[in-house]
């Protein structure tokens, strides 16, 4: 097994693939930093872009502990719950021209866009845009988009989709959300 891995990195025409994690499951956002973190121990550097949020998580701290990790948040952190201002909109909209401009780029290895179903569910980006950006990648990059409400364009798009069904959640009894839990 590990022969083949290690064959597999000595390729220049690896491919990149499209990673959908969406559904009302807990653990869309979590999922995706483990591939990243994956990414980075083995060598390869990781763009984390987070739409919506504006908040101080703890995956904030990663780039202190990795060169490779730049994380970058396009989101006010204000809507959710709420009718979104035009501010958000605008955040949104900026960063995801950053993104393209990554992509495309080929400089990371992995781009996670993390919420990036919320803003295309909420009209803040189309599925065209994300779509394109997506087909205008640098080959070898590995994307991963979540959020809930993915686009069935985006599904029919990538080549892994995984569903997280909320089963039972204990904000149901009134647990807030906690540091190093949940952000």
């Amino acid at each position: 097994m590990r022969d083949m891995v290690e064959s597999e990195d000595l390729m220049s025409d690896r491919k990149g693939y499209v990673h959908v994690y969406t559904g009302d499951g807990k653990g869309k956002t979590t999922a995706a930093l483990g591939v990243a973190l994956r990414t980075l121990l083995s060598g390869k550097r990781v763009f984390f872009a987070q739409f919506i949020k504006g908040a101080d998580t703890s995956e904030l701290l990663m780039p202190g502990y990795f060169d490779g990790f730049t994380i970058v948040q396009y989101g006010r952190g204000r809507f959710i719950g709420n009718r979104p201002e035009p501010e958000d909109i605008l955040a949104a909209r900026a960063g995801f021209e950053n993104c393209r401009e990554i992509l495309s780029s080929g400089v990371h290895d992995l781009v996670v866009l993390d919420e990036v179903n919320i803003a295309v569910h909420y009209g803040f980006l189309t599925i065209d845009e994300v779509i394109d950006a997506l087909e205008n990648r640098a080959p070898h990059v590995e994307v991963i988009c979540t959020g809930r409400y993915a686009h069935p364009v985006l599904i029919e798009h990538a080549d892994l989709v995984t569903e997280m069904v909320k089963v039972k959640h204990y904000f149901a009894k009134g647990v807030r959300g906690r540091k190093g839990i949940e952000y």
